[in-house]
């Protein structure tokens, strides 16, 4: 009775083991960051993974207009802003019929968008400020992005005239100075405004 007693103590160390094993093994391929979610949630990381800081993280890419890729390869969506659509999707059909644009210009438009954007943050360092939700439904992180110099990436993409106003309470820190460059960059006709 004692031996087998034994090997069922033996079974449930081996299975404990393996378990352990698994587990840090897929935390290591799923990129876990150890950091804490903007709804309360934590986040799994590794003590040995590469932990990013919001205060100097890297844009790997730009989507378009308005949405980033990091390289902790999380989406971010910038915040106050919305650009024309570059890709095929429902919301560029709604923009079409809302705007009486068709979905070529609007696409056009997009494209100037996103060269903006690209030039301005691709490939650079930035810090990200949040405002009272962290990220939208749909999982993307919701910013304020800075780069080193100071500059106010969407601020700036406002202020130049490559974004239309979007703004979902209460994310709404700089709601007026975002109000007052867009209405100047409409009345100076800068960037897409250019094309009226």
């Amino acid at each position: 009775m004692k031996k087998k007693a034994d090997r069922s103590i033996e079974r449930y160390k081996l299975t404990n083991k393996l378990f352990i094993i698994c587990l840090v093994i897929s935390l290591t391929f799923c990129g876990c960051s150890g950091e804490v979610g903007g709804r309360g949630e934590a986040k799994i990381g590794i003590p040995w993974g590469k932990s990013y800081s919001y205060d100097n993280i890297l844009v790997i890419r730009v989507v378009d207009g308005d949405t980033l890729v990091l390289e902790n390869g999380q989406r971010l969506r910038l915040i106050g802003i919305d650009t024309p659509e570059i890709h095929e999707s429902t919301k560029l059909y709604k923009d079409s019929q809302r705007s009486g644009k068709d979905i070529r210009t609007i696409k056009q438009l997009g494209q100037k968008s996103f060269a903006f954007t690209r030039q301005l943050v691709e490939g650079k360092r930035v810090r990200l400020e949040f405002d009272i939700e962290k990220t939208d439904r749909y999982g993307r992180l919701l910013a304020y992005v800075f780069l080193p110099d100071g500059t106010f990436v969407n601020a700036e993409i406002i202020k130049q005239g490559y974004a239309n106003l979007l703004t979902y309470p209460p994310n709404v820190k700089y709601v007026d100075l975002f109000r007052q460059l867009y209405k100047e960059a409409r009345e100076s006709k800068r960037g897409l405004w250019a094309e009226e």
